[in-house]
């Protein structure tokens, strides 16, 4: 789920011709984070994810979990 995370967010912030840095500022956060963030870093803090995400207009839900086939 965290590289879903990272490709949407790397997606959205080149579509919007925005830098690493410059979504920073929008969020809130640091280049680093955003940068971890588009590589799918699985350390990450939810709470800061989300302000990220916000700047697109999504945030981190709760959904059902893929089934897993029972061996």
């Amino acid at each position: 789920m965290t590289k879903e995370i990272g490709e949407f967010v790397r997606t959205r912030r080149k579509a919007g011709n925005l830098t690493q840095r410059e979504l920073g500022e929008l969020a809130g956060v640091g280049t680093r984070f955003v940068s971890e963030l588009e590589r799918g870093k699985e350390s990450l803090r939810l709470d800061v994810v989300n302000r990220v995400l916000a700047v697109f207009g999504k945030c981190l839900g709760i959904a059902d979990a893929p089934k897993q086939d029972e061996a």
